[in-house]
């Protein structure tokens, strides 16, 4: 995902700058020296931090398990840099979809093939199908790729957010019971420019992909709601109203942070951002993307973005008010 050229945010002037010194950023930059050894190699596994950064008890987070999803994301880290068509890409669709089938969830995937500045990639989108009981689908999603970079990781950017959609398909799909409406939830392949810099149509190729499946078949018109999380497990996390994204979805999520606690960290600034959300805003579906480029910005597209960035608090808040925010939804929330 890239700042756009609009928006509020205090620090976007300084995040700028950052990016304009910073390797692979999508506004693209000169390349910093990489570590002499790879940083997964030394910041992979190991117990969940504790203290300040302790995931709250399950049972306080909606079942959410903070540390399931941050052992997810150093497993996600341990297969290295993930770029698109890469092998350790393959790897990981390996394990994210045996993972989502050990759940008993219903996995769906669509192997497609992109056209690229450096030629034409192979992709994968994953899709995970949760019946409901009347028409109507609730979205959910994530992008597991990494950017093209050396000694890129992507613990925060690409790691969290599947982490958190990883717990959260463990916990839906093993209810009983489902929904008033479906829940379906996207791994998009091809999120990240294969390019350091972010222009449009090189990036965003799962999720554009996605959504013309979707178009084709008639559901995109039964999804009544998609919500994005990206960037979502760093120590500090603040997440901001994205303005590009739809007004009521996103007040409904600010909304049930605060009913639980969080209006700390949904915050009431406004900035935008171009992320997987705008593959789906295009087509008139409404859109909403959790993500924090604030506190992230030391890090973000350099090879310092390691498990040790990641906080189990940060992903068991995010997946609390996701799961919160599904349940608000299945009781039919405005279109």
């Amino acid at each position: 995902m890239i700042l756009t050229s609009r928006g509020s945010l205090p620090v976007l002037g300084a995040l700028i700058v950052f990016v304009a010194l910073t390797l692979g950023c999508k506004s693209g930059g000169t390349a910093a020296s990489a570590p002499a050894e790879p940083p997964f190699m030394s910041a992979v596994a190991g117990n969940p931090p504790q203290g300040a950064d302790a995931a709250p008890a399950p049972e306080k987070t909606g079942g959410f398990d903070g540390n399931r999803a941050y052992e997810q994301v150093a497993r996600q880290v341990s297969f290295g840099p993930r770029a698109a068509g890469s092998p350790a890409l393959a790897k990981l669709v390996t394990y994210l979809e045996s993972q989502l089938k050990s759940y008993g969830c219903n996995v769906e995937t669509d192997l497609f093939s992109a056209d690229t500045p450096v030629g034409r990639i192979p992709m994968k989108n994953i899709l995970v199908k949760i019946p409901g009981e009347k028409p109507g689908i609730i979205l959910l999603g994530t992008h597991y790729d990494t950017k093209r970079l050396d000694n890129f990781v992507g613990a925060d950017d690409g790691g969290s957010s599947t982490g958190v959609m990883l717990e959260i398909a463990r916990l839906l799909c093993a209810q009983n019971r489902p929904g008033k409406y479906a829940v379906w939830i996207a791994f998009f392949d091809g999120e990240e420019a294969v390019n350091r810099d972010w222009k449009d149509p090189d990036n965003r190729y799962g999720s554009r992909q996605m959504a013309a499946r979707f178009a084709a078949s008639g559901d995109i018109k039964n999804i009544r709601a998609f919500i994005l999380v990206d960037l979502v497990g760093g120590h500090k996390i603040a997440f901001q109203r994205e303005t590009s994204s739809t007004k009521w979805l996103t007040d409904l999520v600010w909304k049930t942070a605060a009913q639980w606690g969080y209006a700390d960290i949904f915050d009431n600034r406004d900035f935008e951002v171009s992320d997987d959300h705008l593959s789906f805003l295009a087509r008139g579906v409404p859109s909403t993307d959790i993500v924090d480029l604030e506190n992230s910005a030391s890090y973000w597209h350099t090879p310092l973005d390691t498990l040790d960035k990641i906080s189990p608090k940060s992903l068991a808040v995010v997946g609390h008010v996701v799961l919160e925010s599904v349940k608000q939804l299945q009781q039919g929330a405005p279109r």
